[in-house]
């Protein structure tokens, strides 16, 4: 059996957005700029140690400049989004803007279950495509940690595990897409294997 990641089963060719056509070099451009400013960091800080009479190996300090760098480019990948002008800090209540526009990984993992189930409203062929392998992932993964077996390894104890509506739910086809009750009720079971 692979290794799944959650991303992985909440992920779906289709939803995939198309990537912007690049200018030829861009990628050269940034390796070139990264690979400069690492040599020019490198640079300044050796000439700073010998001044105050440290001798490090150069390997340290590219290492240290590396580490720097890779954690800068974390922290502003994670950075929340921008304030806006005018609104206060402390004022103890949400100024009631927000910039939506904003990358946010909960909207994204959302969106990322939102965006199928919307295409599957009405289309059952599509909920059987796109959603319901998913939760089948999901309650497989779930079953893997919780008790050590799959619906492929162990379908009796797997079956007595999820309980007869899920099971049935995972195992058939629906013949219309289900409602939001319905699905309510199915992530609930889902979430008490």
């Amino acid at each position: 059996m692979s290794s799944t990641s959650i991303d992985d089963l909440l992920r779906s060719e289709e939803e995939r957005p198309a990537r912007p056509e690049r200018v030829r070099g861009g990628r050269a451009r940034r390796v070139v700029k990264f690979l400069a400013v690492t040599a020019a960091v490198t640079v300044v800080v050796v000439v700073v140690l010998r001044a105050v009479g440290l001798t490090v190996s150069l390997e340290v300090v590219v290492a240290g400049v590396l580490a720097v760098q890779a954690v800068h480019r974390v922290t502003t990948a994670l950075a929340p989004p921008p304030r806006r002008a005018g609104v206060r800090l402390g004022s103890g209540e949400e100024p009631g803007t927000w910039n939506w526009g904003a990358s946010d990984a909960l909207r994204t993992a959302v969106n990322r279950w939102a965006t199928p189930l919307d295409w599957s409203t009405g289309r059952p062929d599509r909920f059987v495509d796109l959603v319901q392998p998913r939760l089948g992932e999901l309650a497989d993964e779930r079953l893997r940690q919780r008790h050590g077996l799959t619906r492929d390894s162990d379908p009796v104890r797997a079956r007595a595990l999820l309980g007869e509506r899920l099971w049935i739910f995972l195992e058939t086809p629906p013949r219309r897409t289900p409602s939001p009750r319905d699905l309510a009720v199915i992530v609930a079971d889902l979430e008490n294997i």
